[in-house]
């Protein structure tokens, strides 16, 4: 099993995104707003910065963040087509300003739906 994460630049492109990932294979997909540190300190005035209210002012704003995606995959074939499936929507990922996307061991889960295995009766 895999954690597969996508930080997604363009909120724009999170419908078709969303659509490709299930159409890849990846169930359960739960999106966050998320907002970078570079963006926080580009809209940061220095009285804000060392303020936590001022960091949850930045975060209401009607300036784009990121949408942060994550779903947990079985099988990294179901990964490799959801990676393929997001650079065709928002371009090759090695460019700026498209996103990061990457997948991390998960050696357990707990509250997961069960998969149900077809067994062959002999």
């Amino acid at each position: 099993m895999y954690l597969l994460v996508l930080v997604l630049d363009d909120p724009a492109h999170l419908e078709a995104v969303l659509d490709a990932w299930t159409q890849a294979g990846v169930p359960g997909i739960t999106v966050l707003d998320s907002t970078g540190v570079r963006r926080l300190r580009q809209r940061a005035s220095p009285q804000d910065r060392p303020s936590f209210l001022g960091f949850s002012r930045l975060l209401r704003t009607d300036e784009y963040s990121h949408n942060t995606l994550f779903a947990v995959v079985d099988a990294l074939e179901t990964i490799e087509r959801a990676a393929a499936a997001t650079e065709a929507i928002v371009g090759d990922l090695a460019e700026p300003h498209t996103g990061v996307l990457f997948a991390l061991p998960v050696d357990r889960t707990w509250g997961l739906p069960k998969r149900s295995h077809s067994v062959s009766s002999e």
